[in-house]
């Protein structure tokens, strides 16, 4: 469903947690999902204290990591979830570009939200049973 290469790039860029070389391609997954939680809490934080500078970089920072989530989706293995999930990042993008424009924290926590949801089903998958199908 995704493309480890263009995921390990994208987590490169990023440059979120250390030790990526060794994290199999489903951990990877997992460490950008994360790592856009991570920078959507503190954006939505920035925002409520009135941090302008601090609330777009981190927003920027969400924004590019969904799209490089989104980025690495490979249709061939389940194109019906991956049209899916490809809409959903697209609109989690179009919510935070409103959110930082709007300066509405509740859009970001909606996003927050939606990111929850997708990394809880990606933590579900088992890595070994996915291998071997």
């Amino acid at each position: 469903m995704y493309s480890m290469t263009q995921a390990a790039a994208q987590y490169k860029r990023i440059n979120n947690e250390s030790g990526i070389e060794q994290a199999s391609p489903h951990r990877l997954i997992q460490m950008l999902m994360t790592g856009a939680m991570d920078r959507l809490v503190q954006a939505r934080s920035a925002m409520e204290r009135g941090e302008t500078e601090p609330k777009g970089v981190l927003l920027g920072k969400a924004t590019g990591i969904i799209a490089g989530l989104q980025g690495s989706l490979e249709r061939e293995q389940a194109p019906e979830l991956v049209d899916n999930l490809e809409r959903l990042y697209d609109y989690m993008q179009r919510r935070l570009f409103e959110a930082n424009v709007s300066n509405d924290p509740a859009l970001v926590q909606e996003v927050i939200d939606l990111m929850r949801t997708v990394k809880t089903g990606w933590d579900e998958i088992d890595p070994a049973i996915s291998a071997a199908s």
